[in-house]
């Protein structure tokens, strides 16, 4: 399945039931579309079952009340609704995309409070998120952005206002021939990538910057507890842009990403090296189990 996103044959769960995939549709006034009232997740599908999903539910659910935006479906329904939807599609291995907004109502102006709080998942067939840089490091632009502080927004939330410098750098990243850019948070202290975690090797030791102003992901969650497993030591840690020279190895972490190696940060390289190639495989070998 191919093409523009709103021109496909299949089905979306949007609202209680499965509707044509080219009939998912809102209206011009839904709220979301002007305030950014939505939260969603992105999901994985590997041979039919979705990896770690009751943990991206409850974080749809934590992400809503974040937004004083209450989802009107429990963890259990939309657990059904994911699968329902993958069913419907006839998919084993998918990306599935759970999103929650404030659709068109009586309100429309700032305050939303009286419109309702609508749901849809989605679910599609989607290859590696960055290409062929599996194999040889993603290429990463650092981004004139700063994630902001949680005093301003709600960092916790995957809120899609969140992701709108998300998408400007990564824009100008892959003009500079970069899949994805590299932020630091409003301190200066190195943050996330535009869509997934980021991790360092120095000394066979992992570092990873501390999640108090980005999301706390859950790819990122899972590979830390694997390093653990392993016996490798994990500093979870503020990590400032001058410390980039002297780390050895790097990946990026994230539904979509997966495990990514990164190869150049800027003017820092990094080897893809067998630290990176272990987590990466044992990653793949987990969520496939």
């Amino acid at each position: 399945m191919a093409g523009s996103y709103d021109d496909r044959d299949g089905k979306i769960w949007l609202d209680g039931q499965l509707v044509e995939w080219r009939d998912a549709n809102v209206h011009i006034l839904s709220h979301a579309l002007h305030y950014a009232s939505s939260v969603f997740e992105g999901e994985r599908a590997y041979n039919g079952k979705i990896f770690k999903s009751v943990a991206h539910s409850e974080r749809l659910l934590k992400s809503g009340e974040l937004l004083d935006m209450p989802i009107p479906y429990t963890v259990d329904e939309l657990e059904k609704a994911k699968y329902d939807a993958l069913a419907a599609n006839g998919f084993k291995d998918a990306y599935v995309r759970v999103v929650a907004w404030r659709g068109a109502g009586e309100d429309m102006g700032v305050a939303s409070a009286k419109n309702p709080v609508r749901v849809a998942v989605a679910c599609w067939e989607w290859g590696a998120y960055y290409g062929d840089a599996k194999m040889k490091g993603a290429k990463l632009d650092i981004a004139k952005w700063k994630r902001p502080s949680p005093e301003t927004i709600p960092t916790a939330a995957k809120a899609a206002g969140l992701y709108m410098i998300c998408t400007m750098s990564k824009h100008a990243a892959e003009a500079k021939g970069c899949s994805d850019a590299l932020f630091y948070d409003y301190r200066g202290y190195v943050a996330e990538a535009t869509g997934a975690n980021v991790f360092f090797v120095k000394d066979g030791e992992v570092h990873t910057p501390i999640p108090d102003a980005i999301l706390n992901g859950i790819t990122r969650q899972t590979i830390i507890e694997m390093l653990k497993d392993k016996g490798i030591t994990v500093h979870e840690r503020h990590i400032m842009p001058e410390e980039l020279a002297s780390f050895e190895q790097c990946w990026l972490t994230g539904t979509a990403a997966e495990v990514t190696p990164v190869g150049q940060i800027g003017e820092h390289t990094f080897e893809v090296g067998a630290l990176t190639r272990d987590i990466a495989e044992s990653y793949e070998a987990l969520v496939r189990a």
